[in-house]
């Protein structure tokens, strides 16, 4: 095979490599974006042309401005609504023990059961606690909305490259 025709398979895996990439952003398995960038990395490593490098480019400052608002957002979110940085760091905490725990799914069941817990400490019930959870959890939803779009916003830049040229 000719590096002609190697083109084609190649823009086939590292687009396969972003889906995989894209999927690792919902499913907490898989190191969503860094996946991403490192297919799209690859690729222009293949190609090292401008095009590839300005590709590059774009898509690590995505993901470097993706990475700043998926914690600023979301943090801003749970300041406004009055929940304490320890009650975060509770559901980290126990999400990271969750992962181990129970795999794929104890990062979710342990982030949420630790924010409930911390809360039911600090305010002493659980008709209390439950809407400080809630709340906890759609900050947590908006993170993943965030690294979503920006992974989605990485491989489009890759797509439209690789359509163009």
């Amino acid at each position: 095979m000719t590096d002609a025709d190697l083109g084609p398979l190649r823009d086939l895996l590292v687009g396969l490599a972003i889906l995989v990439g894209l999927v690792g952003v919902v499913v907490p398995v898989l190191p969503g974006l860094v996946l991403v960038l490192a297919a799209i990395a690859v690729w222009a490593l293949e190609r090292q042309d401008a095009l590839a490098w300005t590709v590059l480019a774009v898509a690590a400052a995505f993901f470097c401005i993706g990475q700043v608002a998926k914690y600023l957002v979301p943090g801003r979110r749970l300041k406004d609504a009055g929940i304490p940085a320890r009650t975060t760091l509770a559901g980290v905490l126990l999400g990271f023990v969750g992962f181990f725990v129970l795999p794929v799914v104890g990062l979710p069941v342990g982030f949420v059961l630790g924010i409930y817990l911390a809360e039911w400490v600090r305010l002493g019930s659980h008709e209390l606690a439950w809407p400080s959870t809630a709340h906890a959890l759609r900050a947590a939803g908006w993170s993943v909305l965030i690294e979503l779009a920006t992974g989605m916003l990485m491989g489009v830049t890759w797509l439209l490259a690789v359509l163009a040229g």
